[in-house]
């Protein structure tokens, strides 16, 4: 199962190598850039590993599952800069959903952890699914912002965006897919990335408290920075 999952994480990495050059004979700047921000998210796992063990002396394994999902969001997105988000209605919808799930399974893996790991965190499963949910909410909206943001930085310097916001209207439908990432995960109880998280439960909590900090503060920020030129 581990052979097959390492062949389908060098088969959507090839995948996004092929998009990167498509993109760059088209000289589709955007495209160029998310393709390479997309197989640099599949190393990153590997990385990771690697720096752990180096710096800690202690060795981490993410196992397959991590990597091969996300080499599969990363080539899911890189293929849609390239035209399906234009021309496929529902690309924009898999493309979130896939992505959400995976925030939102190791959302939950790590809650469950944390929940069990006796660091005061005492967390009901009910709570836990109701958090895994609003937090992959919440970092959807951070996405969508970014991509707001992205949008006005292209405007003001007249470059074509990295990321491209197709409105409020697809971007509430955008988030309903979030939740459903969400729900899908919660529903089926997804635990691939428990034994993951397992490894350094305290490293485990302060990712999540971190990330519900950077995700709070940042969508303010980015809020304010979106109303403040909107205004100018």
């Amino acid at each position: 199962m581990e052979e097959l999952a390492a062949a389908g994480v060098v088969l959507f990495q090839a995948g996004i190598v092929v998009i990167l050059l498509e993109a760059i004979r088209r000289r589709n700047a955007a495209a160029v850039v998310n393709a390479l921000v997309s197989f640099g998210a599949t190393l990153l796992p590997a990385v990771v590993e690697f720096v752990v063990q180096f710096l800690v002396t202690q060795k981490v394994s993410f196992g397959p599952e991590l990597p091969l999902w996300i080499a599969a969001a990363g080539c899911l997105h890189s293929f849609g800069m390239l035209g399906p988000y234009d021309s496929i209605p529902w690309w924009d919808s898999l493309t979130h959903t896939v992505s959400a799930a995976l925030i939102a399974a190791l959302l939950y893996d790590s809650l469950i952890v944390v929940a069990g790991s006796g660091g005061g965190f005492g967390l009901p499963f009910g709570l836990i699914a109701v958090l895994t949910v609003l937090f992959t909410f919440a970092g959807g909206v951070f996405w969508e912002l970014i991509e707001l943001v992205a949008r006005d930085i292209g405007d003001r310097y007249n470059v074509e965006p990295v990321l491209v916001h197709y409105g409020w209207r697809d971007t509430a439908i955008d988030l309903v897919f979030d939740i459903l990432g969400a729900l899908l995960v919660v529903a089926l109880d997804v635990r691939v990335f428990v034994p993951v998280a397992e490894q350094f439960p305290r490293v485990t909590r302060s990712l999540v408290l971190g990330s519900g900090v950077v995700i709070a503060v940042g969508s303010v920020l980015m809020a304010l920075t979106v109303s403040y030129g909107r205004r100018h």
